[in-house]
């Protein structure tokens, strides 16, 4: 019966692995295709980041930030960018984490894409701020330049992030219920 158990936990945890990559390679293909209807002002939404906030919101502070790293290093490989994202994927991860989404806020759609929309801002804020440091640019310059995209982009970011949110929640939710049902 042990041994039976063992297998099962083993077999969730490879499915579960397995949704987790179809679901970061979800994100990635809409990052990549351009589909009509979904951008604003030509500004896209940032799926990779709502997978972040997604996915912190029940986790530890450690796993927000591995997740952040992760992702950070994907977005990096994707865009060939400079400077790159992880700093602010990895601070997004563990400020998500950190918020117990269950106490202060719930956990329904319009929670989750208020939490979006300000770790968007926070995200690219960070971004801006190390182009301008790599730059060297002044930050009355770099606020004129970035302002318009940083809010367009928590906008439409937050907006499609339910559409994201509830399936990798209820598959966390199905999980946490298989797992109990195994123990």
């Amino acid at each position: 019966m042990q041994r039976h158990k063992q297998r099962s936990f083993d077999i969730l945890k490879v499915i579960n692995l397995l949704f987790i990559t179809i679901s970061i390679a979800v994100c990635i293909v809409l990052m990549l295709v351009n589909i009509p209807g979904m951008e604003l002002l030509e500004v896209n939404p940032n799926w990779l980041l709502i997978w972040i906030v997604a996915w912190s919101i029940n986790k530890t502070a450690w796993s927000g930030a591995i997740a952040g790293l992760m992702i950070g290093c994907i977005y990096d490989g994707i865009t060939l960018s400079a400077p790159s994202h992880i700093l602010s994927f990895v601070v997004v991860g563990v400020l998500t984490s950190s918020l117990k989404t269950q106490k202060y806020l719930g956990e329904d759609f319009i929670s989750v894409a208020f939490v979006v929309f300000f770790m968007t801002f926070l995200s690219e804020a960070i971004f801006a701020l190390q182009y301008g440091q790599e730059h060297s640019i002044n930050l009355t310059d770099l606020l004129q330049k970035y302002q318009q995209v940083v809010v367009i982009s928590a906008i439409i970011t937050s907006l499609w992030s339910p559409a994201f949110y509830y399936p990798l929640n209820l598959w966390q939710k199905k999980l946490g219920l298989w797992r109990k049902k195994l123990s």
